[in-house]
């Protein structure tokens, strides 16, 4: 298997640090977002509209870009992703009514699915079945290396002393955008050339939704999924409204999320041996029982020791949700339909990241700003449930694929992938 091993020290590691800039721009801007909201009189139901926004665009175009790579190619989705990365926050930095914040959000949620389809259907069409665990793994630490970076810059940027936080949170969308860009020089030679002219030849049979979301695993995963990021992505919203009901300053906050960010990294990297002792299903079904615990402790008025290490906890449980709920999907899918179910995946993120927000503000002014993470609770509770039940099935439909291609197969399986 060279052509697999051998780019597998190039590729896979140009295509983390791109990943990680793009989602330390991101994970920068998000919370800026919310100050900067915060600053021009937004209160918790407009803040969870906003977030929200930055999940519509995508939910409408994550099944065609998915079409679209399956019988193409994945790597100009990654430089698009980027420039409506910047220059969605760039111009979220710059506008001065709630409306224009949430149109430049939904700009930058579209750049984010872009560059996030493509990079996932590259580990997954370059990614022999074995390695396909490992191989999301190690792509989803950029994301937790951008979830580390980002808060805690947003953090030491952003000062509400003596009114200063309208200016102070645009310029860290600034610097954020300015950040996005810098993942433009790892983008260079990272898909192979011989898989995307192997799937041109072949012609274009669109696999119908249905008959993918009917496939053994691919439900459970796609569940997981939302709830995972749902609650990652509620944690990086809310949390600075918490901080502000409770007194805990922009940089703490920061911090805080940073720490969350950093024991998602430290999850990341020993999952292959956690994987070895427990098994997919019940690594899944443990952490998301657990995140769901804790997450519903965050409602609870907390010193802030007590509040990091809870996060820290919930950060190495939340680790383990995205990458298995990609390879399960992968596994799980139809071979000439892969990308579309990681876009089908990508699509159930959306919907999380629309509604979730939305009802967490929803939830916040009626109960408190506490309540979401409650909800957030009952949310991975039952993603618990359903990893129990659908991680076997998924674990079923994937496990002979495994050991069978090993001597010869795998190149052929990546390049039809």
């Amino acid at each position: 298997m060279p052509r697999t091993q051998e780019p597998g020290r190039s590729w896979l590691l140009r295509l983390v640090i791109a990943f990680a800039f793009a989602q330390g721009a991101v994970s920068m801007a998000r919370p800026a977002v919310s100050y900067r909201a915060l600053s021009l009189g937004a209160e918790e139901p407009a803040i969870g509209v906003i977030a929200g926004v930055y999940a519509l665009l995508p939910l409408f175009a994550a099944v065609p870009l998915g079409r679209r790579t399956d019988h193409g190619r994945c790597a100009p989705l990654l430089p698009i992703g980027v420039v409506l990365i910047a220059g969605g926050c760039a111009l979220s930095g710059r506008a001065d009514s709630l409306t224009a914040m949430a149109a430049w959000s939904g700009v930058m949620g579209l750049g984010h699915l872009c560059f996030v389809i493509g990079a996932q259907s590259i580990v997954a069409r370059q990614s022999a079945p074995d390695e396909q665990d490992r191989n999301f793994g190690h792509f989803t630490i950029g994301a937790s290396l951008g979830q580390l970076i980002g808060p805690i810059a947003a953090g030491y940027v952003i000062s509400e002393r003596d009114g200063a936080m309208a200016r102070t949170s645009a310029l860290a969308l600034t610097v954020s955008a300015a950040v996005a860009a810098v993942s433009f020089v790892s983008l260079c030679r990272i898909e192979h050339r011989s898989a995307p002219t192997a799937r041109r030849a072949d012609p274009v049979n669109k696999v119908p939704v249905g008959r993918i979301l009917r496939a053994r695993g691919v439900p459970a995963g796609i569940f997981i999924s939302l709830a995972v990021l749902s609650a990652t992505d509620i944690l990086t919203a809310y949390l600075p409204v918490v901080g502000e009901h409770r007194g805990i300053a922009p940089a703490t906050i920061g911090l805080l999320l940073s720490l969350r960010a950093a024991a998602t990294i430290a999850c990341r990297l020993v999952m292959t041996p956690m994987l070895r002792v427990l098994g997919r299903t019940a690594l899944l079904t443990a952490t998301c029982l657990l995140a769901g615990m804790l997450c519903a402790g965050i409602a609870l008025p907390v010193p802030v020791a007590a509040l990091a290490v809870m996060l820290a906890a919930l950060g190495f449980c939340l680790g383990v949700g995205q990458p298995l709920s990609m390879s399960t999907v992968v596994q799980a899918a139809p071979a000439e339909a892969r990308s579309t179910a990681l876009a089908l995946r990508l699509t159930g993120n959306r919907l999380g990241q629309a509604g979730a927000p939305a009802s967490a503000g929803l939830i916040a002014a009626v109960a408190g700003t506490a309540a979401p993470f409650v909800m957030l609770g009952a949310l991975l509770l039952a993603a618990a449930g359903l990893g129990l039940r659908g991680g076997r099935a998924g674990n079923a439909e994937a496990t002979p694929v495994v050991p069978a291609p090993r001597p010869r197969q795998c190149p052929v399986d990546r390049n039809r992938t």
